[in-house]
């Protein structure tokens, strides 16, 4: 039977252009969000009783996850860290890494060679995310953990419902102009699906406020957080954008004048299988019936 590649949603080629963008724009507390999930993930990691010899992390803009492991007081809890992405430039081997891999390849690591893979905003990037998931299994030493921070559906609702609304006004059509962002429930699929065991899956909401759309856009523009879709959408006119933001202001403004966006954070986390791990109990093992609580 032919082997189908997944469909390519997303552009590696715009993908860099618009990393390359952000680096360009240089804005210091760009990556506030990651910096965010960055800080939720080291405190469940915290919490965990071990050290981590070799650690993975996988795209992640902003290399918040290195600097915060980096910065812990009298806490060493991984003892060689190394990414996969631009921002990561810790060493040579770190950035040949980063400039050579293509994520319609392997992963340059041999099989069970790593203790723990963090990813914080960067695999809801790729065309293949189950695939990448199996991957990230097949790296990880038996009891080895997997930790990612991904945007939920919830992220930029109110961008995209103003977007919708303003182009079906001037066109009436609509275009993608914003990339799909998963649910918790998918994300959890996920997980399972890659063979991972005691799989999490939470989320957290944020609320972001802005004096105008133009100062939203430069944002997620900093962030490095703009589309990356393969399939360019229509063009958008400058009416278009006036409109939006016409209509922003009129479903999601506050007193004061400024608008919100909403920022949807959801974590993940599940290990490698190892016989040492909780299991649940097999169906008719139970000792007591729940008529004798009853």
């Amino acid at each position: 039977m032919e082997k189908t590649s997944p469909k390519k949603l997303f552009s590696r080629k715009r993908r860099e252009a618009v990393k390359a963008r952000a680096r360009r724009i240089n804005k210091h507390d760009a990556g506030f969000m990651e910096k965010i999930a960055a800080e939720t993930m080291y405190e469940r990691l915290a919490v965990v009783n071990r050290e981590f010899e070799h650690a993975l992390d996988l795209f992640s803009q902003f290399d918040e996850m290195s600097k915060r492991l980096e910065a812990a007081e009298n806490v060493k809890k991984v003892a060689r860290f190394t990414g996969t992405d631009l921002a990561h430039r810790s060493n040579a081997e770190d950035e040949a890494i980063a400039q050579l891999w293509d994520e319609n390849q392997p992963l340059p690591f041999y099989p069970e060679s790593l203790n723990l893979i963090t990813s914080v905003f960067g695999l809801h990037w790729t065309n293949d995310l189950p695939g990448i998931l199996y991957q990230a299994r097949t790296l990880l030493k038996p009891d080895g953990l997997f930790l990612a921070a991904m945007p939920g559906d919830q992220t930029l609702k109110e961008l995209r419902e103003c977007l919708i609304a303003a182009e079906t006004e001037e066109t009436g059509g609509v275009s993608l102009r914003i990339e799909p962002f998963g649910e918790v429930r998918q994300y959890g699929n996920l997980l399972q699906r890659a063979g991972l065991a005691l799989p999490v899956v939470d989320s957290e909401q944020y609320t972001i406020r802005y004096k105008s759309l133009r100062a939203l856009i430069d944002d997620l523009r900093a962030m490095g957080a703009t589309s990356t879709l393969e399939q360019r959408s229509a063009f958008a006119s400058r009416n278009l954008f006036q409109r939006c933001e016409e209509i922003y202001f009129e479903r999601f403004s506050d007193a004061d004048g400024k608008i919100r966006a909403t920022a949807e954070l959801v974590f993940l986390s599940g290990w490698k299988p190892h016989e040492s791990q909780q299991k649940p109990l097999k169906p008719g093992s139970a000792k007591a019936s729940l008529s004798d609580f009853l």
